[in-house]
């Protein structure tokens, strides 16, 4: 955690690390583990309808829950009734009110379904749920999550697994901008560099998972994960100087002239 930066509160928790790391696509369970603390991660998204929670052999015998927040998640959903359904599967099963809403439009882009987690938001707010809303780098639909009762809204930086990085700054800036509920850029981030651009755009949170898993040295990318989260959040706190023309960085003007 940067000194006197204050932790991320997201419903009943509070993180100091505001990068957030999934478990999937990694060759091993030990792999999985060992990138996951090199992150420094506090909370790890797992995928309900892929894991057999509480389940002997399930990927949480391999993930420190003495540190870790679990967060569920609806990936593999295409409409409200199923996510709705995967939601309230993982409170029984984890004891949690806490978890990411993911409704996709379709298999072949996986981009969100705005309608559907629009209307899947609203009724799982209304049960008790934090949800932490998967959504489109769109400044109207994020303001529509948050007066739904959104703890936390989370537009993609470019579409899932695709390694693309921040796309659209301006939006994810419009989007924090406005915003009265924690920003938490996810999806398409590629590597450490589009970590620190979302940071230093003003997001709250970056979740990723895919270019940590698929990098060719898993662990290592995970480290540089985290040294970018705190690279962009440390710039963004800083303030950092206005753009404009150039001019000479030690100026003549003043000077004493010598003979």
């Amino acid at each position: 955690m940067i000194p006197g930066d204050a932790p991320l509160v997201l419903g009943p928790h509070s993180f100091e690390s505001r990068l957030f790391v999934g478990t999937g696509k990694y060759k091993t369970f030990e792999l999985m583990r060992a990138a996951i603390d090199e992150s420094g991660s506090e909370c790890v998204t797992v995928a309900v309808r892929r894991v057999n929670l509480g389940q002997p052999g399930s990927l949480l015998e391999h993930l420190d829950l003495s540190r870790i927040t679990l967060l569920p998640n609806t990936a593999g959903c295409f409409n409200a009734e199923d996510a709705l359904r995967t939601a309230r599967l993982a409170r029984e099963a984890l004891d949690s009110t806490l978890i990411k809403l993911e409704v996709l439009a379709d298999p072949q882009t996986l981009l969100p379904d705005p309608i559907e987690t629009l209307g899947a938001t609203r009724t799982l707010v209304a049960e008790g749920f934090h949800v932490l809303a998967y959504t489109n780098d769109d400044p109207v639909l994020a303001r529509r999550l948050e007066e739904a009762g959104a703890t936390a809204v989370m537009p993609l930086g470019a579409p899932i697994g695709s390694g693309l990085g921040i796309l659209n700054p301006r939006n994810i800036a419009t989007i924090k901008a406005a915003a009265g509920v924690p920003i938490i850029v996810d999806a398409g981030v590629g590597t450490a560099s589009d970590v620190s651009v979302a940071f230093e755009l003003g997001v709250d949170g970056v979740l990723l998972n895919t270019g940590i898993a698929l990098a060719d040295d898993p662990v290592l990318m995970a480290r540089a994960m985290k040294h970018g989260w705190l690279a962009g959040r440390a710039a963004f706190l800083a303030g950092r100087m206005p753009r404009r023309e150039a001019s000479a960085s030690s100026p003549t003007s003043g000077l004493i002239a010598r003979s």
